[in-house]
């Protein structure tokens, strides 16, 4: 039976990678990390720590959906206490991707900006159409929740870089976050990725390409959190076992 920990078990999705945890087989919860109290009940057989080093050698492998500053904590003591990483958390800083690097010289890790099947097919569904549809315009627009504190989404940003690469281009010197007043007209290679947010939304990603005469949207929407613990859970049981370096969830999906 592979033991699991799930590091932000407080968080929305946390509390969810709990919860369909208890519905698999041969993956269950051994641990669970707070950075105070854990704010519901679980079962007394489960260690629930403080102590990041303790939570780790209480499992086989970890389930982050955090906050980027706990991320980074948890990245800092699995490099000394190595043990293989399932990495769900957005909004990371450079200095953070750069520990993921890191991380991956060491154990296994798998870090995605979405886990769900259906956004990792997007994206190489994007990738196709921004390489296939040669002088279209490309504008992203994303929907989440009141909630969310990162902008633009993590997948949003991933499916930018995705439309990028497939033309040859660097998504940071392309990407437009923001119109407002005379700007001009639109540059020919540059990339809009926009970010709306409010009530409940749990997630909708639109990646258009515009021409003249006529234009194609790719959708994705979320209507369930589950989608992304179930992800989360099917990419933890695929990363057991698996040599040192850094995947994908689309080296998990085999896509």
């Amino acid at each position: 039976m592979v033991k699991v920990g799930v590091f932000g078990a407080n968080g929305r999705v946390g509390q969810l990678v709990i919860d369909d945890l208890k519905k698999t087989d041969d993956i269950s919860l051994s641990s669970v990390f707070v950075r105070e109290k854990l704010n519901f009940s679980i079962d007394p057989s489960i260690l629930v720590s403080t102590n990041v080093k303790s939570f780790l050698k209480a499992c086989d492998i970890v389930i982050d959906f955090s906050l980027p500053k706990a991320c980074e904590t948890l990245l800092e003591a699995a490099i000394e206490t190595p043990t293989p990483l399932v990495i769900g958390t957005t909004g990371l800083s450079m200095h953070q991707l750069n520990l993921i690097k890191q991380a991956s010289e060491s154990m296994p890790v798998l870090y995605a900006t979405n886990m769900s099947l259906g956004v990792a097919l997007l994206n190489k569904l994007v990738h196709q159409a921004s390489a296939a549809l040669e002088g279209f315009d490309i504008e992203i627009v994303e929907m989440h929740h009141k909630h969310k504190k990162d902008a633009p989404s993590g997948t949003a940003l991933t499916l930018g870089e995705s439309a990028a690469t497939a033309r040859g281009l660097d998504l940071n010197n392309v990407r437009i976050s923001g119109r407002d007043g005379n700007i001009g007209e639109r540059t020919k290679d540059e990339i809009s990725v926009m970010a709306l947010r409010g009530g409940d939304i749990v997630g909708r990603h639109t990646v258009g390409f515009y021409n003249d005469g006529e234009f194609i949207e790719l959708n994705h929407t979320a209507t369930s959190r589950n989608t992304f613990s179930k992800g989360a859970i099917r990419a933890a049981s695929w990363l057991v076992g698996k040599e040192i370096g850094l995947y994908s969830i689309s080296d998990c999906l085999e896509l």
